[in-house]
């Protein structure tokens, strides 16, 4: 006999997230989980009115302390050491079945026990970066000075480690968006995690037209560890022209390396929907220097027949194959200028319809098929540990049988 799909009818579903101020890749996943649960209170840190979806924002929001305090809507980032205190303060309390999207303290925003939630499945974009893996980038020496450093930023800074692993336990499965997440999450965690990739909008890509110029992009905020700075260094030593498009807190920085360097750079600022596919459809091919967990703007340049040439490592290995991308071994900007001779040597062998057709395997219809198969599974291994079957106390190992990885 078939067997039945679990039901969330009779179950209470709510979902956490780290902060509503933007819609990034994170709201983008959190729009489609609302969508997947209409209902559905969400728990946040903060919430900026009118900066999120309708999607997102027509329903209960629940906000931290966080919200009432003196600049938070534009510097909430001021207050990181401070989120774990904020996020006990604001936990969810009332359902059953918790779906959260965490690169901070969603993943802690959980309530257990017998009467709380049953089950906490989390979308983790990463574990706390600037707390793991890039306190030199976020709060080193070069930053913020020795002092603040070594005796204020890294003594807070390990006690947001501390709180992010002793929080683990709230979490009965991890759904990685990359296998370097999943990497990073075994390394901090020791958990496993399925992989499960972030869903891309492809639709707006359907009727591009691909009429490449001579120049290259970037996509991306100006902030440390997105190496913009290679990607400038690298074309005005080549004297490639190159259109930059984003914002950041490393503008005023990056626009004077430009200026020392002569560099020929059009720094754009923000881009509608609508422009930047133009600026996909128009660039000979996108840069991409930085190591990210997954990273969607590969995605969205070669779903405009625009080929990548990007530093080898991090999330976009799951994206790309040598058939969309010109990948570079070093992450510097002499190795990037490896990478745009290379791609320039032999970007005739770059086909738009290869590239559009890796694309589709990123879409949202993708990712909802995905996620439904590992929400089934672990609502299956819920059913078995209410009845005995399995211990409550221990981890759902879906995460150690299925990996939803779209990439080969």
């Amino acid at each position: 006999m078939k067997r039945q799909s679990p039901t969330l009818a009779n179950h209470q579903v709510a979902l956490a997230h780290d902060w509503l101020t933007g819609m990034r890749g994170g709201e983008k996943v959190l729009e489609l989980l609302c969508k997947r649960f209409p209902d559905a209170p969400l728990w946040t840190l903060i919430h900026n009115p009118s900066t999120v979806s309708s999607t997102i924002a027509n329903r209960p929001i629940h906000t931290s302390p966080l919200q009432y305090l003196p600049f938070a809507s534009r510097k909430y980032r001021h207050y990181l050491p401070f989120f774990p205190l904020f996020a006990e303060m604001n936990k969810v309390s009332d359902a059953e079945i918790v779906v959260s999207t965490s690169h901070a303290v969603a993943k802690s925003m959980v309530k257990r026990g017998p009467n709380h939630c049953k089950l906490h499945i989390c979308y983790i974009h990463t574990p706390m970066r600037y707390a793991w893996d890039l306190f030199d980038e976020y709060f080193g020496t070069e930053r913020v000075g020795w002092l603040k450093s070594q005796l204020v930023f890294k003594p807070l800074l390990q006690w947001v480690k501390w709180y992010d692993r002793a929080t683990v336990k709230r979490v009965d499965l991890f759904i990685a968006n990359s296998h370097y997440v999943a990497e990073r999450v075994r390394r901090c965690y020791a958990r496993n995690a399925a992989v499960l990739p972030p869903p891309v909008d492809l639709s707006r890509f359907a009727n591009a037209h691909r009429e490449p110029e001579d120049w290259f992009l970037v996509v991306s905020a100006l902030v440390p560890y997105k190496r913009v700075d290679h990607a400038i260094r690298a074309c005005a030593s080549l004297g490639r022209h190159l259109k930059i498009v984003g914002s950041g807190p490393e503008q005023a920085r990056l626009r004077q390396l430009a200026s020392e360097l002569g560099a020929k750079v059009d720094f754009v600022g923000f881009a509608s929907d609508e422009d930047l596919v133009g600026y996909y459809c128009h660039a000979k091919a996108l840069l991409f220097p930085g190591v990210e967990d997954f990273g969607i703007v590969p995605v969205e340049a070669i779903a405009a027949g625009c080929p990548v040439i990007a530093f080898k490592r991090g999330g976009v290995l799951d994206s790309m194959t040598e058939e969309t991308a010109t990948f570079y071994l070093h992450q510097t900007a002499d190795g990037l200028i490896s990478g745009i001779r290379t791609f320039e040597a032999t970007q005739s062998r770059f086909d738009e319809d290869v590239l559009r057709k890796q694309a589709a395997r990123f879409g949202e219809t993708e990712f909802l098929r995905g996620f439904e198969q590992l929400l089934q599974r672990a609502l299956r291994e819920m059913q078995a540990s209410a009845s005995g079957r399995h211990a409550v106390d221990q981890p759902l190992k879906t995460a150690e049988k299925l990996d939803l990885s779209l990439a080969e």
